[in-house]
């Protein structure tokens, strides 16, 4: 008969090896995400112009999703959904340059605590600073380290050609297309870190087709005959493609890109002055509630699961990205901040599913969305408009009178909703039950104090 050590030594044994086999199957987790791109600005989505031959190998490679949405129509709020798993409103990220309460629970955080390696490139926008990219001081309260990334390599908003960064607090000056920076960047910081065995957690936000727009000749060369400032902004497109390109070999090259959760997906709409094409024909554009503001190109891509690629017209959004990564690499309920106003999109990864569970919400500047099913209610102007995107994709026929008993049962799930946005508003889903009064306020980087040794150094950057 064994004796009770013995029995404990193979009980221990077991249990950490049980423990080792689950930390090696999660997956590295990689998301991108643009600033300004379109829902049609991909060649996949028949763009007239512009070529993405490597956005358009990861989509036949992946899950497309053809109804993905921005968790708002512009930057700030729509990156904090995606670290919360929250509507922005609920965060305090109510507009572009808001920051990000520290009472939140971040994405970020959940993952180091579990024994992730993280790390920030690119942009930010989440300290309460406005105004073009500049560097990020240490010092900073809301600096990216603050809501859980180990290594940030990152700048306080847009950024373009020959970027000023901050690699944690110390300011570097860079040469060249500001997207293949950073995920140059990335990329060494996966290939130091990888001999260390634990997974990467890793956040590339680019700058790019975001004005200033500024791109090299040649990048600009096949939009020659449109006018120069499109020819920027398709240019940096172009750029920016190449660096997805980049990224993608440098994860086979490195041999992990058989288990890596690579996420691509645009922070809201396409900017207007570039054609309908850009929002692929969609109404509105960036910072309108329409599809236009807030449907976005959405890929996941995962070869170890994902086997079959297709495309799906499951409706999903950044306030999923959380709860499916949570999903992922299992981790405990705790990690998220309730009300969760995402899913997890784990179960879509292997098969078909017609109908999401639950409505998608959103709030910016006063105006509200439901999308419900094919049924979507917006409440703005002091009322309210439905439309059936099945039949009505750009939302040219207004339903709401029309259709009295979805208009009604949609606008009463609506106000539902947001009593309880109202109560994240006021604090109350943080242990304190009020929001903290270390939240510094919306501010141009030009009025911080902080800055004002800096600001004829950045001032004439950005001005490049």
């Amino acid at each position: 008969m064994k004796t009770l050590s013995a029995i404990l030594a193979v009980i221990t044994f077991s249990l950490v090896t049980a423990c080792s086999t689950h930390a090696a199957q999660r997956p590295h987790i990689i998301l991108v995400m643009t600033d300004d791109q379109g829902w049609g600005q991909t060649s996949y989505h028949r763009h007239p112009n512009l070529k993405t031959p490597n956005l358009d190998a990861m989509a036949a490679n992946s899950l497309r999703f053809d109804r993905f949405y921005a968790g708002a129509p512009n930057c700030s709020p729509t990156r904090a959904t995606v670290l919360t798993g929250r509507s922005n409103d609920r965060t305090g990220v109510f507009d572009h340059g808001y920051p990000l309460r520290l009472q939140e629970k971040t994405v970020t955080q959940a993952l180091r605590d579990s024994g992730y390696q993280t790390g920030h490139f690119g942009k930010w926008h989440l300290n309460g600073l406005r105004g073009p990219g500049v560097p990020i001081f240490k010092e900073d309260t809301h600096n990216p380290g603050a809501f859980g990334f180990d290594t940030w390599f990152s700048v306080t908003n847009f950024f373009d050609y020959d970027p000023l960064m901050s690699r944690q607090g110390e300011i570097e000056p860079h040469r060249g297309d500001s997207s293949e920076i950073i995920v140059d960047e990335a990329l060494k910081f996966i290939e130091k870190k990888l001999p260390t065995g634990a997974p990467l957690f890793v956040v590339i936000w680019h700058g790019s087709p975001h004005s200033p727009m500024i791109a090299n000749k040649k990048d600009r060369s096949a939009f020659s005959d449109l006018p120069e400032r499109h020819q920027h902004h398709l240019g940096e497109l172009v750029a920016m493609d190449r660096s997805i390109g980049t990224l993608r070999s440098g994860l086979r090259r490195l041999g992990i890109a058989e288990n890596s959760l690579l996420w691509f997906n645009s922070d809201n709409g396409g900017l207007p002055g570039f054609g309908k094409e850009t929002v692929g024909y969609l109404r509105g554009n960036k910072n309108l509630m329409y599809e236009g503001g807030l449907r976005v190109p959405g890929i996941i891509e995962w070869p170890a699961v994902i086997k079959k690629p297709r495309i799906t017209a499951y409706s999903a959004c950044t306030v999923d990205i959380f709860p499916t990564i949570a999903d992922v690499a299992n981790l405990p309920a705790s990690s998220m901040l309730q009300p969760q106003d995402g899913l997890s999109l784990r179960p879509l990864f292997e098969r078909d599913i017609p109908k999401r569970p639950k409505p998608l919400f959103f709030h910016h500047r006063g105006r509200g969305v439901i999308i419900d099913q094919d049924y979507k209610l917006i409440a703005q102007d002091g009322g309210y408009e439905l439309y059936n995107l099945a039949n009505d994709e750009k939302e040219t026929h207004n339903l709401y009178r029309d259709e009295d008993s979805t208009s009604r049962r949609l606008k009463k799930l609506y106000l539902n909703w947001k009593t309880s946005l109202n109560a994240s508003v006021a604090g109350k889903d943080y242990p304190e039950g009020i929001v903290s009064s270390n939240t510094p306020g919306r501010r141009f980087w030009k009025d911080d104090p902080a800055y004002q040794p800096y600001r004829k150094q950045f001032q004439q950057n950005v001005n490049q």
